[in-house]
């Protein structure tokens, strides 16, 4: 029982720390997201002239 205990705050410890750095991260994620959705829209078909 004592082993399943120590397994169970080592997998909150590190899905805390996990969602930590996510959430610490997410300004610059979005940024990628919108920098690739810029690139993809101009990579795909152009304006017809």
């Amino acid at each position: 029982m004592t082993a399943r205990r120590v397994l169970m705050a080592e997998a909150l410890i590190v899905g805390g720390l996990a969602l930590t750095l996510l959430v610490r991260e997410m300004p610059g994620i979005m940024r990628e997201v919108r920098i690739w959705r810029m690139v993809a829209l101009r990579h795909g078909s152009r304006r017809p002239r």
